[in-house]
């Protein structure tokens, strides 16, 4: 698939959930809750970093305030554009009363606090925004490549985090082509299904 596909395709799928009427997205943000409650790595995991919702994207409002109000929350982070290596993100520790600012693209993010950044090697799990997924764990971004940047080196890190995309289900598709430098999913979490890839 060339560039001027994969653009045409990401414009597909980005109407596509957009499209969705306010009363499906909510109810989209409430199974993907409760269907992030029954992955194993979720329930377990001690660090989760997840993201603010953009663009039509599934919101993860609901799961995390479902976290934060838990005897036994994980340490939460959110993505932050890495301040110093450009197409890269950090992630920062986030709590209730997290200070927050909008990133170049209109997103709001933490402010930078060098304190609180939690090095991605040390995330148990990562929940990840996509615009189109395949049921063999191929994901298909934004196409800026930040996440893909961030975790190139991850088979190298002392452990690594289980990489869960979020999606509608109307973001499936039957095939994605991969690249050398896309980041394969773990997992795909979607309304309906959890999609574990055979190779995960």
């Amino acid at each position: 698939m060339h560039n001027s596909e994969r653009t045409q395709l990401r414009r597909k799928l980005r109407a596509a959930r957009n499209a969705l009427i306010p009363t499906e997205q909510q109810l989209a943000a409430q199974d993907i809750a409760s269907q992030l409650a029954a992955v194993p790595a979720v329930k377990t995991a001690g660090s989760l970093a997840f993201y603010l919702s953009n663009d039509g994207e599934v919101s993860l409002s609901e799961f995390s305030a479902s976290l934060l109000a838990g005897a036994s929350s994980p340490r939460l982070a959110l993505p932050v554009l890495h301040p110093f290596c450009r197409g890269h993100l950090l992630f920062l520790h986030y709590h209730q009363h997290t200070a927050m600012t909008e990133n170049r693209f209109g997103i709001p993010e933490p402010s930078l606090d060098c304190t609180a950044v939690v090095p991605a090697h040390q995330l148990d799990v990562i929940l990840m925004p996509l615009v189109g997924f395949d049921k063999d764990g191929n994901r298909l971004g934004m196409g800026g490549g930040f996440y893909d940047r961030t975790l190139a080196n991850r088979h190298n890190w002392p452990a690594s985090p289980r990489l869960i995309g979020i999606a509608h289900d109307c973001q499936q598709v039957d095939a994605l082509p991969v690249a050398a430098w896309d980041v394969p999913l773990d997992a795909i979490v979607t309304p309906s299904q959890i999609i574990v890839p055979k190779d995960s």
